[in-house]
This record gives structure tokens, sequence and C-alpha cells, in this order.
């Protein structure tokens, strides 16, 4: 698969970026070598390979969601520097 500059100046115009003529030209270049080199996958045998996500087994290290004893009402204001009606009363962050 080759790159060329108008999808250069297309990926460019979506980034946002400024490119000069000399760097699409590069940069179509250096795209097409790297999606050529990529391309070298598709030549090897993975038949014999399981598909994975992940490089290491990963097993759930989460404990099991068990119910549990709460914080009583007076418990909680003793957490909060200031305590309404029910509520923590926080600083105000959106104007």
């Amino acid at each position: 698969m080759s790159i060329d500059i108008s999808t250069v100046e297309r990926t460019a115009e979506l980034s946002k970026l400024y490119l000069s003529e000399d760097e699409k030209k590069e940069f179509a270049g250096q795209l097409s070598d790297i999606l050529e080199y990529v391309e070298k996958i598709n030549t090897l045998d993975t038949s014999g390979v399981q598909p994975t996500d992940h490089i290491i087994p990963n097993v759930n290290v989460f404990r099991e969601d068990e119910v549990g004893q709460s914080l009583t009402h007076d418990e909680l204001k003793l957490n909060a520097p200031e305590f309404d009606r029910g509520h923590f009363v926080v600083p105000k962050i959106i104007e």
C-alpha cells in the first residue's frame, strides 16, 4: 500500500497542521515505508497462534462484591469539614 501526497494533505488538514511541500513528500514516503513494513506480517504463518488482547495472562484481581456494614450518618459527618441537611458541603467549582 502506498500513501500519496493527497492523503498526507487530507490528514494534515484534519489535524490542523501546516506542512511544507517538502514535508508532505517526506511524510508520504515515510508512511508508505511503514505500511510496507507492517504488510510483512501478512506473510507470516499465524495459524497456530491464539488471538490475544494482552501479552501476559490477565485474571480478575478484584474482590467479590459483598454487602457490608455502612458508615452511620454521624460517622459520615466526622469525615466532612461541613455537613448540611444530610449532604457534604463543598466549595463551588463551576460558575
